[in-house]
């Protein structure tokens, strides 16, 4: 039987409003949509909502994705204001998808487990839960904006997201937060809402995990001992967030499961699924349990399956990982904790009290 999943980090509207991909028809539609044209990740993409309830993605974090200018490859804006807008653009996105019934925004404990209970007890036809998440927080003007964003339904927020911007110094770059950064965490702490340190360079992630004293995750973030680099995050970052009682999202991009690995050259061959595998089991020995694991897949997070595990096809194919973690020795317990379970316990805790 298959498990019920939550995913840490999907990009769901950006795909629908910037890939300009329908992303409630089936991957083969979208694909077939996108035959012959030009571009990273096109026709090759993994996510569609039918896969997703196929593999019972049933509850996710579903992003705004608005970025200031960079020369990282995303699509820039050139100041607060237009990200605002897009942002909102995303926004109202997800809610246009909820009036026709097909996700529920969770705005609070209430809906989340309404929703959980739905999909436990009939798969086929709930709603998919989104829990809005915001990865890099260009779109905020500036820190007291936030408590409208909360009103809109944001609760979860990232810092940055590839180099620097106006609050923290994020991938590929070094550097602590700025003031706003600063004033923008005490926002987010007396609203009650969630931190998200991933993307945030060491010196932001230190500084950000000793200032905010609220909960906190890593949507999408894998272990910097087997893969190097700055994307990941070392094991003291990893114990750090373990100590905080976090939970960190493993991804599945590629780059991020493979040493080495060249984005346009190396092929997806070289990695599988049991690279996701052990990924989960560097965070378990850390922490002597698994109660800080879940899955933030990132699917569709800008790139295709040229930069996924050979071995998986669709975002259905998350529902390959039970089989392996039980192969690794994994109790039916541990497994369930990893593919929903501990972002369950997260959210159940941010929330018991939640402060407006």
């Amino acid at each position: 039987m298959s498990l019920l999943i939550i995913d840490g980090h999907l990009d769901l509207a950006w795909n629908a409003l910037v890939w300009n991909r329908d992303i409630t028809k089936s991957v083969s539609e979208i694909r077939k949509s996108e035959a012959g044209m030009k571009g990273k990740g096109r026709a090759m993409n993994t996510v569609g909502f039918p896969e997703m309830r196929k593999g019972r993605v049933g509850v996710c974090l579903a992003t705004l994705l608005p970025k200031l200018i960079g020369d990282d490859g995303f699509i820039n804006y050139r100041s607060p204001e237009m990200a605002y807008a897009s942002a909102q653009g995303q926004l109202i996105y997800y809610r246009a998808l909820e009036a026709k019934g097909i996700i529920r925004i969770i705005y609070d404990l209430n809906i989340l487990e309404e929703v959980v209970e739905m999909w436990m007890e009939n798969p086929e036809t709930a709603p998919f839960g989104f829990i809005i998440s915001m990865e890099g927080a260009d779109a905020i003007i500036d820190p007291t904006q936030l408590r409208d964003w909360w009103k809109d339904g944001l609760r979860v927020l990232s810092l940055s997201h590839y180099g620097v911007n106006r609050y923290a110094h994020g991938t590929h770059s070094s550097g602590g937060l700025t003031k706003l950064g600063r004033e923008l965490l005490e926002e987010m702490s007396s609203l009650g809402m969630i931190l998200d340190l991933t993307h945030l360079s060491d010196e932001s992630f230190w500084e950000a995990i000793d200032l905010f004293d609220g909960p906190l995750l890593a949507s999408h973030n894998n272990c910097r001992a087997l893969v190097p680099g700055d994307r990941q995050f070392s094991d003291e970052q990893i114990k750090a967030i373990i100590r905080r009682n976090g939970v960190i999202g493993v991804a599945l991009d590629a780059w991020m499961l493979y040493p080495g690995w060249v984005k346009g050259k190396t092929p997806n061959t070289v990695v599988s699924l049991e690279a996701v595998v052990d990924q989960i089991s560097h965070i378990r020995d850390l922490a002597g349990h698994v109660g800080n694991i879940g899955i933030g897949s990132d699917l569709d997070g800008g790139f295709g399956r040229e930069q996924t595990p050979h071995d998986l096809n669709t975002i259905a194919d998350l529902q390959k990982i039970p089989p392996l973690l039980r192969e690794k020795g994994y109790m039916e317990s541990e497994i369930r904790a990893i593919m929903h379970g501990n972002w369950l316990r997260l959210f159940r805790e941010a929330w018991s009290s939640m402060k407006i």
